[in-house]
């Protein structure tokens, strides 16, 4: 059986417990896992972008990525002509990210643990704000130094449409929509498979308004 197959009958109704979707053998869909805080984590949020405010940072072709971004941790993921990377301060202020939210730590490691991945500490966070129509386009996380560490992935705001492929372009993404509080969590066999967002639709949510709030997890250092 291909890895195309085995995904696709991973997707369709295998299904461990009311509240999992497994995507993989290392991957899963913790639906509402996130809505446990949820006003402290919105709460921790809007204080992050009041510090750091979210930027379109440049792609290393010199685009204008339609997904707006800041981070929180020791380490932050930044783009510009130079290439994707991690850094220890803001390139746009010089000082070092803010420090990550215990809200955010604890609900990053608690669904690694959900997932089977124990003792996830992570040390970075990106956090990502789609408008409708923004997208992001098939990818994978690849600029970390260990591998070994599953990404947490949290969805709050409006709906998406997460596509996630395989181990190389040619396998097809399944979708896979995502709920404000749903948190998607890969690694293991999973952990180099690509990813991506369609465009946003239009819509409102009753806190966030127009868009979509992400936090992406992940051990970079």
């Amino acid at each position: 059986m291909s890895s195309g197959e085995q995904l696709s009958l991973l997707t369709g109704e295998a299904r461990d417990g009311a509240d999992r979707h497994v995507l993989g053998p290392g991957a899963v869909v913790l639906r509402g896992l996130a809505l446990g805080n949820e006003p402290e984590l919105i709460l921790d949020l809007e204080r992050l972008l009041h510090t750091n405010p979210l930027r379109h940072m440049l792609t290393p072709g010199g685009f204008r990525m339609s997904v707006a971004m800041t981070n929180t941790g020791a380490l932050g993921w930044v783009s510009d002509r130079s290439g994707y990377r991690y850094s220890a301060v803001d390139p746009d202020t010089g000082h070092a990210w803010p420090r990550m939210p215990e809200s955010f730590a604890t609900l990053a490691a608690s669904a690694a643990e959900q997932a089977g991945f124990f003792g996830f500490a992570p040390d970075a966070c990106l956090v990502n704000r789609y408008e409708p129509g923004a997208r992001l386009t098939l990818h994978q996380d690849k600029d970390e130094r260990d591998f070994s560490a599953p990404i947490v992935s949290v969805s709050l705001g409006l709906p998406a449409l997460f596509l996630f492929g395989g181990t190389t372009r040619k396998t097809r993404p399944v979708r896979v929509p995502l709920r404000h509080g749903d948190v998607v969590v890969w690694g293991g066999p999973d952990r180099l498979r690509y990813h991506g967002v369609l465009p946003l639709p239009d819509g409102q949510h009753a806190q966030l308004g127009r868009f979509r709030m992400n936090l992406t997890f992940r051990k970079a250092g």
